[in-house]
């Protein structure tokens, strides 16, 4: 059986909290695959690494390093540079 394969975009602290008891069960269900991929809209330790570390998440597989900028701005650089990862991962199946 193929296992289903899940990106989960984290950005911003909220999300991060309240995506971790998915993370969670995803994590132990053997019919998943999943790829967490952070935005890098807050790109200091305490912004963001901790949470993973209290909560007990993997690392992300990549960090689009947006950084700051209008929410066009971080929305446009968040697309394209997912667009990428997305499509390496695609290749590497």
């Amino acid at each position: 059986m193929n296992k289903v394969k899940v990106a989960l975009v984290l950005g911003a602290r909220p999300q991060i909290v309240k995506s971790a008891p998915f993370i969670h069960l995803a994590s132990k269900d053997k019919q998943i695959h999943l790829d967490i991929i952070h935005t890098g809209q807050h790109y200091d330790y305490e912004m963001t690494k901790i949470f993973f570390e209290e909560l007990s998440l993997p690392d992300p597989i990549a960090n689009l390093n947006v950084g700051s900028g209008t929410h066009a701005q971080q929305t446009a650089k968040i697309m394209l540079r997912l667009e990428k990862i997305l499509q390496k991962q695609e290749l590497n199946q």
